[in-house]
């Protein structure tokens, strides 16, 4: 009996220390969503930072509305995207709606030869703002191997989801280097936080971008640089392929509202109340629960998709 009474005595404060230190991070948790989400601190994201904002991917959905919001704090506005005819029409749209210079590059990012043409046609602007939103998803859940077109689609992905943050990165970057500021806003995803299976190759892309902004934020923060990664879950926009919003999913619209707030005070975000709950949800899930949530809703989803496909 007295040999179980130190053992006793150990799980009690293995017990209570677990119970102190989960009850600190909510208490920090729910600090830090006040300060950012309550308080409704207004971020020094604007020309200050320089004249220019580049935003890739930028004639829809989230791209579009960071565009729009930056737009709105006075910076011009570089809009990258594959379409011409919609950069023309969203670059028309901002510079009447907002009363600022915009400029339009027309590329195909699942290309690799694109970066001399944006580099060129950068040249000589003071940016301070650069998104990359550019980004490429499955069109429904799918086991690896039975991808159509795996080879394409793998170097697609790659050269959108994670060739561009890299290279525009490397564009930009020293610009901000030399006048010690600037801000990089990379455009993940919670899918880049916890593994997806049936979404692979997309998970495992938006985890590099997640990993990279983190890297290059530590490297280039001393020099005045913030660098932020942003993990939407799901947003109402033709990429999620969701059209109406409700209280978890919101418009692309008030979702970057949402994360603009969270410029310069956190470095890795969710960007919304809602969404930032749902993270911290899920990492306190045991990983084979998570796992079996994660696919069963994956084979459920593919599993309607191909059903409606093939009635079409």
């Amino acid at each position: 009996m007295e040999s179980a009474l130190p053992a006793a005595g150990f799980l009690y404060w293995v017990g209570a220390g677990t119970v102190a230190y989960l009850a600190l991070r909510i208490s920090y948790s729910l600090f830090t969503a006040l300060q950012i989400w309550g308080l409704g601190q207004e971020p020094a994201v604007g020309p200050e930072l320089g004249e220019w904002a580049v935003v890739t991917g930028g004639t829809d959905g989230i791209g579009k509305s960071y565009a729009e919001e930056l737009a709105k704090r006075g910076m011009k506005v570089v809009l990258i995207s594959r379409s011409q005819d919609k950069l023309n029409q969203v670059s028309s749209e901002i510079r009447e709606k907002f009363k600022v210079e915009t400029k339009t590059i027309a590329v195909d990012f699942t290309s690799e030869d694109i970066y001399d043409k944006i580099k060129t046609s950068l040249a000589g602007l003071q940016i301070g703002v650069l998104v990359n939103n550019v980004g490429m998803s499955y069109e429904y859940p799918e086991y690896f191997l039975e991808i159509p077109d795996l080879d394409s689609f793998i170097k697609k992905l790659i050269n959108i989801n994670i060739l561009s943050v890299c290279k525009m990165t490397r564009l930009v970057l020293p610009g901000m280097v030399e006048r010690s500021k600037g801000a990089i806003l990379n455009i993940s995803s919670a899918s880049g936080m916890f593994p997806v299976p049936l979404l692979t190759i997309y998970s495992a892309t938006k985890a590099f971008v997640d990993f990279f902004s983190q890297c290059i934020h530590e490297e280039y923060r001393s020099k005045g640089i913030f660098v932020q990664s942003v993990l939407p879950f799901y947003v109402a926009t033709k990429l999620a392929k969701i059209r109406k919003t409700s209280w978890h999913v919101p418009s692309a619209e008030a979702y970057v509202k949402s994360a603009m707030k969270t410029v310069g005070l956190k470095s890795r975000t969710n960007g919304y109340p809602i969404h930032s709950l749902m993270g911290s949800i899920f990492l306190l899930l045991p990983s084979w629960l998570y796992f079996k949530i994660s696919m069963n809703y994956g084979k459920s989803t593919r599993a309607h998709y191909l059903k409606k496909a093939k009635k079409n």
